[in-house]
């Protein structure tokens, strides 16, 4: 009865550890305790930890109950450089995506079932965060080693790490690595499920440049092909002369492209981020191919200033304008005009731009520089001349709710709109507000019975923005009657 009565308490008090246990990071105070506990207890005993690292404690109740510490995660291992599936040059550049547990020690205490594997799944949950916070990047995959004669990784696997295999029991050794005789058992877990495809992408995707980042993945960008990023920039004329070409023009614009994407302005961004390209993503972008070396080069600062100062950039932007388009679909244009801050010097006035720009992705497909002593209404119908605007709906501000931009729009277009009515426009307003609902039954204009009523056929050029706005505030899902 005692033996059955203590093994009831055991039980109660695991499942209560359990439940109570708790990991955060290790205080700056706390660090001289953290490491002379691991100091004392853990069979290696602790020097340094390579590396970024950080310190991790769990608690039951403020007592200290185990410690962690992770490290920089290994330079160069085969069976987990054959899983992940990366290049040498995408480990070298991505490996600080990586982290290594590099110590795990219970300390001394009671033996309670699963604690082990339930801190390394506390510990796991909230690791990249915490990582983040003090590193300024994000981590997806953990690793460890572990010693086959000492223990069977138990709690790893519990935890739902992986085992890859066994090294080769070597070691590194100051810049070069030395046969310890003694091969680890090596254990990996991803901290999402894109890890691996994350690390072997051939551009940085943005998840890995830290939360909230306004970049486009240019891994999901089409660059070969009839219809890539590289065709379409061939449309370009290139005005260089022949003679002392080295590199592209539309190598050269693409990789300037891309570092845009990416979230560099400036030239001196983009030729770092053309210089962090890997051999293959430079291949991809077709880059000069150096004769003696056979690597492929990326263009300098100068190289990238000079061609783009000299490109013919109102090719360039309605060959871009197209290209964005063609990605994804467009359902919402906003045309609107604004003054370049800071391009007004001196006597000069500042340039005022005139831009399409879709509403869901703010990607410009369309822009066009507004002369002195012009509005942007004449330059409203060049703007969109280029563009395929059927079944798109199109807004603007009240400067452009004008009767012959509306037909444009919808006749020659086949376009819809939506266009504010301000109260300087009263017959325009009285019209919308007196518009029968049958009005609002797409499509009215453009049928072969007609105006729908006496008052239309009376006044036909009167009726024909306001029942087209109407339509389209009705296909663009805004309330009617609101003035629009």
């Amino acid at each position: 009865m005692d033996n059955a009565a203590e093994a009831s308490d055991a039980r109660r008090f695991a499942a209560e550890m359990l439940q109570k246990v708790t990991v955060r990071p290790v205080r700056q105070e706390e660090v001289p305790r953290w490491r002379s506990l691991m100091r004392n207890h853990h069979y290696l005993g602790l020097r340094s930890l390579v590396g970024e690292t950080l310190y991790y404690v769990a608690e039951v109740e403020g007592r200290w109950v185990a410690l962690l510490g992770w490290g920089a995660a290994a330079l160069k291992v085969a069976a987990r450089d054959r899983w992940i599936g990366w290049s040498a040059e995408q480990r070298e550049k991505r490996l600080r995506f990586v982290t290594q547990n590099a110590r795990f020690l219970l300390l001394p205490g009671p033996r309670v079932p699963n604690l082990a594997s339930r801190i390394l799944a506390l510990n796991l949950h909230r690791l990249s965060t915490d990582w983040q916070s003090l590193h300024g990047h994000p981590i997806v995959l953990v690793e460890t080693f572990v010693d086959p004669q000492r223990f069977e990784g138990t709690c790893y696997r519990a935890a739902g790490w992986t085992q890859l295999g066994a090294t080769k029991g070597f070691g590194r050794e100051g810049a070069g690595y030395c046969e310890h005789g003694e091969p680890k058992n090596m254990w990996v877990r991803p901290l999402c499920r894109q890890a691996c495809a994350w690390l072997r992408a051939p551009f940085e995707v943005p998840a890995l440049q830290g939360p909230a980042t306004d970049v486009i993945d240019l891994n999901a960008l089409p660059l070969s092909g009839r219809k890539g990023l590289l065709a379409v920039l061939a449309t370009v004329p290139d005005a260089r002369k022949r003679r002392g070409i080295r590199h592209s023009q539309v190598s050269v614009l693409a990789v300037a492209v891309c570092a845009v994407l990416a979230g560099h302005r400036g030239f001196r961004a983009m030729a770092d981020f053309a210089a962090s390209l890997t051999q293959d993503v430079l291949a991809r972008l077709e880059a000069r191919r150096c004769p003696h070396t056979g690597r492929r080069v990326a263009p300098s600062e100068p190289t990238l200033r000079r061609i783009l100062e000299r490109v013919d950039a109102d090719a360039l932007d309605r060959a871009l304008g197209r290209f964005f388009a063609s990605l994804t679909p467009v359902k919402g244009i906003a045309i609107d005009g604004k003054t370049l801050r800071g391009s007004g010097q001196d006597a000069m006035r500042p340039r005022h731009i005139l831009a399409a720009v879709t509403h869901h992705s703010a990607v410009m497909l369309a822009q066009r520089e507004i002369p002195d002593k012009t509005n942007e209404i004449t330059h409203a119908r060049p703007l969109l001349d280029e563009l395929d605007l059927r079944g798109k709906v199109v807004t603007a501000d009240a400067m452009h709710t004008q009767r012959e931009f509306a037909s444009y729009l919808v006749d020659e277009k086949g376009a819809d709109f939506v266009f504010t009515a301000k109260d300087n426009q009263r017959q325009l307003r009285r019209s919308i507000t007196t518009l029968p609902d049958w009005a609002l039954s797409p499509p009215v204009h453009g049928t072969p019975q007609g105006p729908r009523s006496d008052r239309e056929a009376d006044n036909p050029a009167k009726h024909s923005l306001a029942r087209s706005a109407a339509i389209s505030s009705h296909r663009a899902g805004l309330p009617p009657r609101a003035g629009t």
